[in-house]
């Protein structure tokens, strides 16, 4: 340990560009013997260790945003996870996770890795999170990113910031917005599967038709129709469970796709990213 004199005001500075707690900028400080970048690597070095420490805590709150580019062609969506809804909902947590998804809608990267490893303000946003680790004391992770492309990107933010969606239309005409909106909010609603049957895996196809077959054999039904019988339930489940072949919330008479061809007989959803906490 440094015996360098740490000034009150020097911890008051350090605290002010990192956010960490008064004491722990006072020993990082000492530790450094006053120079400002060590003692921030001192910091950012405790996050990391409180970082691993926590790997095993679960983070079920945060923060889930959805961001739109201004030409409506590209959209993004962030998961910042957190332990408690105290920290979710405060509000540099929140602008935090909206600086992410301004750095995801630039630049588009790949997979949550690749955005891990874009910049923020000089450092990576993975270091940047674990920075944030250090000055909360919780842990906290990336923990999805999704982006779109479509003709025309429309988003839904959940109440709270819970959860939110991004809906592709297959038309650009800004009068679509709002059909766009209304079927972002009944995939948050209903959360469909996959965009119609044609997006199911056949694993879950597979899984659903040996569930009604199964189904149909303890309600006493012969073997020989059981096939006929489970396909039958695996159709009702494509109804229920894909987004163009569901109920529309706000008219059940019509499905998602009866609701955008009565307003476009061309209009339809291309695909869609849904994502949730817990």
């Amino acid at each position: 340990m440094s015996d360098v004199k740490i000034s009150a005001s020097d911890v008051k500075k350090l605290r002010d560009q990192t956010g960490a707690g008064m004491m722990d900028c006072k020993k990082a400080l000492a530790e450094a013997g006053g120079d400002f970048d060590k003692a921030i690597e001192i910091l950012r070095k405790k996050g990391q260790k409180l970082s691993m420490k926590r790997a095993e805590r679960e983070a079920k709150e945060g923060v889930v945003y959805a961001l739109v580019s201004d030409d409506k062609k590209k959209g993004v969506i962030i998961k910042l996870s957190c332990e408690t809804d105290f920290v979710a909902k405060n509000d540099d947590f929140v602008q935090f996770t909206q600086e992410i998804a301004r750095i995801a809608l630039d630049t588009f990267p790949a997979d949550a890795e690749a955005l891990a490893n874009e910049k923020l303000d000089g450092l990576t946003i993975g270091e940047r999170v674990i920075e944030q680790v250090g000055k909360i004391g919780e842990k906290i992770e990336l923990a999805a990113y999704e982006k779109l492309e479509a003709p025309q990107v429309v988003s839904y933010i959940h109440m709270g910031y819970k959860a939110a969606v991004l809906v592709g239309l297959n038309k650009d005409d800004d009068s679509f917005e709002d059909a766009g909106k209304d079927v972002a909010m009944q995939v948050a609603a209903m959360k469909p599967v996959a965009l119609d049957k044609d997006g199911v895996s056949q694993e879950v196809i597979n899984k659903e038709i040996e569930i009604g077959k199964d189904q149909a054999r303890m309600e006493g039904k012969p073997e020989a129709i059981l096939e006929k019988i489970a396909v039958g339930k695996l159709n009702k489940f494509f109804k229920e469970n894909t987004l163009l072949n569901q109920s529309f919330v706000k008219d059940s008479k019509l499905s998602v796709s009866d609701y955008l061809k009565g307003l476009d007989k061309e209009l339809t959803v291309e695909d869609f990213r849904h994502i949730a906490l817990g």
